[in-house]
């Protein structure tokens, strides 16, 4: 998948994914309009339908709202690419069907609109703009599941479970 990235830095919360304020909606297009507000203002009008976000160590840290993956989709983002992941981000994101990917060296290899070209299965990050290509960690095939399926429940649905 190729888009443009976003490039943050490292410990994004989920507070800064979504603003504690906004945890009363649960329709994700009414978050989206909220996420990184208070860290990006006006992210929401600029981000593009397919957008990647690239980000350092420990995405997704702070509690366990699981709104933040959620806004993230609701925003229009595709997928979320960082050195490292908050354990409980990361799987909250599988489960509401956000691709995620754990690519050392990805942050210092990007900038703010350049191209990105990823692929999951086998655990490829490219950035176009420069022609470099990074190693991730490639998902196995249950997340691959769920994540082509849109999350976890509808996966389970799915299955007749």
């Amino acid at each position: 998948m190729m888009a443009r990235a976003w490039v943050l830095g490292d410990n994004i919360s989920t507070d800064d994914i979504i603003p504690g304020r906004y945890l009363v909606k649960r329709d994700p297009h009414e978050l989206g309009k909220h996420v990184f507000e208070n860290l990006i203002p006006g992210f929401s009008s600029k981000v593009r339908k397919g957008d990647v976000i690239i980000a350092g160590k420990n995405f997704g840290c702070g509690s366990s709202r699981e709104q933040a993956p959620l806004a993230l989709k609701g925003a229009g983002i595709g997928a979320v690419i960082a050195e490292s992941f908050a354990r409980i981000f990361f799987r909250n994101a599988v489960n509401q069907g956000l691709p995620v990917m754990v690519c050392k060296g990805v942050r210092t290899s990007f900038s703010t609109g350049e191209e990105v070209e990823y692929d999951l299965a086998k655990g490829v990050v490219r950035n176009l703009t420069r022609n470099l290509e990074m190693k991730a960690e490639p998902l196995p095939d249950f997340i691959l599941s769920i994540l082509q399926a849109g999350g976890l429940l509808s996966y389970l649905k799915s299955k007749g479970k």
